[in-house]
């Protein structure tokens, strides 16, 4: 994502884990050596900030002018699944890319289905073989084709239809089945996952397949009046495919535990089926293999990391506040095709799987206004959220007295995005913002309100002129419930806009009801 930038890269990692003191080490010493970026694709539980080891090494990083970019984490697509919560760190989700790896299954009713898969298998014996599911074998969690699924159960020269999950990873799957003697198998994804496919590197003849088009296969299966069979066929890797970007199944979601009034994540970038560097002695073979596809947040994160790296190259004097505003304010919120960003039901995401939205490099570079925040901002929002002293100093790594602290609401701090709660009987709720003109000297910019369902949204004042740059303004936002809203909304999203000639400067805005 950067050419040609510096790399530092420091272990903290074993295969028993990753110990905090560990990590906190690496992250001071790379502060140490000069760095201006890190890039951390690790995460753990919610927890409070102050017992959170990497939210304490990411602010003393930022104090130094260092910014943080973390893995939101492989949790999703459940609510509030995500990891590094801190609002000092970028959150990066993960989406697709406009490409797969297509691996199409054909059944011999006719019907086939494009899945994918890395291995795409040129010498293997074609033509069709028996099909068969893995469930029926009776043996406990045999759907999901652990390594007893098959104790009692032929599968040798068959494909497999297997289930996703059970704690069972994707590739140790086909293991099982090649074990058993199966050809081949279909990986079938479980509800929850949708349409989210990957294209893993099996060790057989595989496809992995939607969940609607796994039942299907397993319908096929079981109501066959001759014996089922299925072949595959390989098709290469296929650019355009739609809808992308899209949200993937495994990302984590918001709302944050730690503070829910700051939406997370903050963003989204690539991660399903990234070419990656892969050490060779993490393979299953005797290949020297430098290069695997991989898929998580940990592969979307760097190319935040990158993204931030190329925006410091251009503005050295920016904050890492400014940087993650400058992401934020300008991402993407259409996919390619100018729908709405879907998630993993093709159903569009909400701000708490998409952030902001999907990074936009190029407009990332020039957002025209910033949202900063100094390492002192986060003071009064940390002593606001009921932390003690003891505790706010555990952050900081210095002495704090909270009694003398004027404290905000987490929706008060200078943040890109506006997460509203009407609780305890709230009508009405007022924001202030700064804005920092970093775009021509004589800019005017205009208020566009995507509204929210359920609210009214005024902003004081409706226009911003700017004489110079950074040059910094203040508005006020105004949210007030509607009497019409239905007990059944829990939620509901929009957006302010900044307008210019030149700039569109927008912020997500969650609403709880």
């Amino acid at each position: 994502m950067a050419p040609r930038a510096h790399l530092a890269i420091y272990k903290v990692c074993t295969l028993e884990g990753c110990l905090v003191s560990d990590i906190l080490v690496a992250m001071d010493t790379a502060v140490s050596d000069g760095v201006d970026v890190l890039s951390i694709s690790i995460g753990g539980d919610p927890t409070p900030f102050f017992q959170d080891g990497l939210a304490v090494g990411a602010f003393g990083a930022i104090e130094h002018g260092v910014f943080v970019s973390c893995a939101a984490g492989n949790s999703g697509p459940f609510a509030s699944s995500l990891s590094n919560e801190a609002p000092w760190i970028l959150t990066v989700a993960a989406s697709t890319m406009d490409r797969r790896i297509i691996s199409t299954v054909q059944l011999g009713n006719g019907l086939s289905f494009d899945g994918e898969s890395l291995n795409q298998a040129q010498s293997f014996a074609s033509g069709s073989y028996p099909l068969v599911y893995a469930g029926a074998s009776g043996n406990t969690d045999a759907a999901f084709c652990g390594n007893t699924s098959f104790d009692g159960f032929d599968v040798r020269g068959k494909i497999v239809l297997c289930e996703r999950g059970g704690d069972i990873g994707r590739i140790d799957k086909g293991v099982n089945v090649q074990t058993a003697g199966g050809f081949g198998m279909i990986l079938m994804n479980q509800v929850a996952d949708g349409f989210s496919t990957l294209a893993d590197p099996h060790v057989l003849p595989a496809s992995h397949v939607s969940y609607s088009d796994g039942l299907m296969i397993k319908t096929y299966i079981r109501y066959s009046t001759l014996n089922a069979t299925a072949s595959f066929s390989f098709k290469g890797t296929e650019i355009g495919t739609t809808p992308a970007p899209a949200i993937t199944s495994f990302s984590s979601r918001g709302p944050s535990i730690a503070s829910p009034g700051i939406l997370k994540p903050d963003i989204t970038g690539p991660g399903v089926s990234v070419l990656a560097a892969w050490p060779s002695l993490a393979s299953s073979n005797s290949s020297q293999v430098i290069f695997n596809m991989i898929s998580g947040t940990s592969m979307s994160t760097p190319h935040l990391s990158g993204i931030a790296a190329l925006i410091k190259a251009a503005h050295p004097d920016w904050s890492p506040a400014a940087i993650k505003s400058a992401m934020m304010t300008t991402a993407d919120i259409m996919d390619r095709s100018g729908k709405p960003i879907v998630d993993e039901r093709h159903l569009p995401a909400n701000l708490f799987a998409v952030g902001a939205g999907h990074v936009n490099p190029v407009k990332a570079s020039d957002p025209g206004l910033v949202y900063d925040l100094k390492p002192d901002d986060y003071i009064p929002y940390l002593c606001g959220l009921g932390y003690n002293s003891t505790q706010v100093s555990v952050i900081l790594n210095r002495r704090i007295d909270c009694s003398s602290v004027k404290t905000i609401t987490e929706g008060e701090l200078n943040y890109p995005s506006f997460s509203v709660a009407f609780i305890d009987g709230k009508t009405s709720i007022t924001f202030e913002r700064t804005v920092k003109n970093v775009g021509e000297a004589e800019s005017t910019f205009y208020v566009k309100v995507d509204v929210p369902g359920g609210v009214y949204v005024t902003v004081q004042p409706n226009e911003l002129r700017f004489a110079k740059t950074n040059e910094e303004m203040k508005f006020k936002v105004t949210f007030n419930k509607s009497n019409n809203i239905s007990d059944t909304v829990r939620y509901s999203q929009g957006y302010l806009n900044w307008i210019s000639g030149k700039h569109t400067v927008r912020s997500p805005i969650s609403v709880a009801f």
